[in-house]
C-alpha cells in the first residue's frame, strides 16, 4: 500500500516536523506555501550516476525522477504506512482517507517483481476542480517502523506541473522508536496561484506530479510517486 503527504501547490525553502511520537495524533506542523517560478524543464531520463541521491542532490532535483532511484530492499527499517487523511482546515471536512487492512502482513519486496513495481509504489489522484482553491489543508499520516531505531528520519518531496517545479517539502522527523506506531499531522496555508496555472492544471489531468523521497540519515531508503488530476467530477482514485 502506498500513502503519502499530498499537496498540490508551491512552497520554498525547508520546515521541520516535530519528532515522530507514538500514538498521539495532535503533533502538527504548520508551513505557509509560495509558487515557484522555474524556467522550462526538460524530462529525459539521466543514467550517468546510478547512486541513490543524497538529501542535497535530492532538494536539487527540478524534473520528476524517470524511474525508482533506490530499490524496495533499501527499506530495512521496515518502515510501513498504515494510513493517511485529508481534510479542509476551514470546514474540517474530510477530503480523502485510505487505511490498510490491520489483517494485511508488510509487503515482502523480495516478491514484487520489477515489472509490477508501480502497483505498490505510485498512486493517482483526482481531488476536483475546487481543491485548487482550498485556504488551507490538513494532513495526517500514520505509519509503524521495525526493530530498529530510526534516527533523522526525513521526507523531501518535489511537485511539477509538466516541465515546472511547482513545489519543494522537506520534513524532519526526527528519532523514531522502535516498534512504534506514529501519528503525524502538517498543516499547510494554500498560496494564491495564477489563474493561468490553475486552468492549465485542470485542463491537463495527471501532468501535476511528484517525488517523494524517504531517508534516514543521509541514505536514501524510500521513493514514491504521485500524479494529480482536478476534474469536475473528481475524487481520490
Amino acid at each position: 500500500l502506498l500513502i503519502r503527504l499530498r499537496e498540490i501547490f508551491a512552497s520554498s525553502g525547508s520546515s521541520r516536523a516535530a519528532p515522530a511520537r507514538p500514538q498521539r495524533p495532535n503533533d502538527r506542523s504548520h508551513m505557509p506555501m509560495v509558487a515557484l517560478e522555474e524556467p522550462p524543464l526538460s524530462f529525459e531520463l539521466e543514467t550517468e550516476d546510478p547512486r541513490p541521491p543524497t538529501p542535497e542532490e535530492a532538494l536539487s532535483f527540478c524534473r520528476p525522477a524517470n524511474g525508482y532511484l533506490c530499490p524496495l530492499s533499501a527499506n530495512t527499517y521496515g518502515i510501513d504506512f498504515l494510513s493517511f487523511a485529508i481534510r479542509d482546515m476551514e470546514t474540517n471536512e474530510q477530503l480523502f482517507c485510505v487505511a490498510r487492512d490491520p489483517d494485511t502482513p508488510p509487503i515482502d519486496p523480495a516478491m514484487v517483481p520489477p515489472e509490477m513495481e508501480d502497483a505498490v509504489r505510485s498512486i493517482s489522484y483526482d481531488f476536483g476542480t475546487e481543491f485548487l482553491r482550498k485556504k488551507s489543508i490538513a494532513t495526517q499520516l500514520q505509519f509503524a517502523v521495525g526493530p530498529a531505531a530510526v534516527e533523522n528520519f526525513r521526507m523531501i518531496e518535489r511537485h511539477y506541473f509538466r516541465d515546472r517545479l511547482i513545489k519543494s517539502f522537506d520534513f524532519t522527523f526526527g528519532f523514531v522508536i522502535p516498534n512504534s506506531s506514529n501519528s503525524w499531522e502538517a498543516i499547510y496555508d494554500m498560496p494564491a496561484l495564477d489563474e493561468e496555472l490553475l486552468r492549465q492544471m485542470v485542463d491537463a489531468p495527471y501532468e501535476t506530479r511528484s517525488d517523494s523521497f524517504y531517508f534516514v540519515g543521509d541514505k536514501l531508503i524510500m521513493h514514491n510517486k504521485a500524479s494529480y488530476a482536478y476534474t469536475s467530477a473528481g475524487g481520490p482514485m
